[in-house]
Order: C-alpha cells, then structure tokens, then sequence
C-alpha cells in the first residue's frame, strides 16, 4: 500500500468512527429528552402515550385525594380550559398545594390518567415554571376568545 493510501484510509477511518460517535450520541440525547405539554394539548392528544413527557398547569381546587397507604395521591391538573388526572406514588413537595402551580412528569396511560414518577411545586409566590405559565395564558386567551358574544350597534340596524 502506497503512502497515499494508507492516509485516505486512515481519514476514512476516522470519518467513520467520528459518524458513529456523533449517531451514538444523538440518539442517546433523543431518548432522554423530555418534552412539556399542557392539559389541553394531552386532551387534543398531541401527548405521547406511553413515553416520559412533562405535564404543568394548577392543581385544582377540591381535587388531592390522598389514598389510605399514606403515599398514593391523586389530583387534576388543569390549564384552566382542560384537566388531567394525576397519580402520584411518592412524597409531594411541601408547597405542593391546591390551586398552585405544579409540573409533573411521568407517563399517560391508555386510560388517560397521567402516572407522575416525579412531582415538581413551584419554589415561591411569584414562580411559576415557564413553559406553565405559558400553557396556562393560551388556554386563558382560548377561553376569552370563545366567550366573546356579537353586539350589535342601534346605528347599523342591529336594533330598533
């Protein structure tokens, strides 16, 4: 083999093993990502089923059920315009509260019902996660649009 060839195969080479480097660690990097959705996009079913993703909005009032093991609860989440049923198996954070913010992650199930495996509260009075807080202003617009009513003016001919 000439000097030549030995180099082309060599940069060759190294062009492989830097392809498969590069492929082995996006591929890890894809499979741990984690990705935010709002309850109303988990009702529209823009939510994986079955794979890890994070869920925010409020917990709503009246909905903590604590179950009789002393570690098992269930609440809604909601954006205000969709809820979602959590279960939660574990020890909730302290400010974890009613009418709060909260992020869960965790895996939707067939049945609809978010299996949080972990629960993350908001850390003081003006905090709320980002990607939360958004969710829960468009699910407010949302709500504000479709709520708008038509009102005539008397001058255009609307009324008498």
């Amino acid at each position: 083999m000439t000097p030549r060839r030995k180099r082309l195969a060599m940069v060759v080479g190294g062009v492989a093993v830097l392809g498969i480097g590069a492929a082995l660690i996006l591929n890890a990097f894809n499979s741990n990502l984690v990705f935010f959705y709002s309850p109303t996009q988990v009702a529209a079913n823009e939510a994986p089923t079955g794979r890890s993703f994070r869920i925010g909005g409020l917990v709503e009032q009246g909905s903590v059920k604590r179950e009789s093991d002393g570690v098992s609860v269930r609440f809604v989440v909601t954006d205000t315009a969709k809820i979602v049923p959590v279960v939660y198996k574990g020890i909730l954070p302290d400010l974890f509260k009613e009418g709060k913010g909260v992020v869960a992650q965790g895996k939707l199930e067939a049945d609809g019902v978010f299996h949080a495996s972990e629960v993350l509260a908001k850390h003081d009075e003006n905090y709320m996660p980002p990607e939360a807080a958004d969710a829960l202003e468009k699910a407010h617009k949302a709500a504000q649009g479709s709520e708008k009513t038509l009102v005539m003016d008397k001058s255009s001919g609307g009324g008498q």
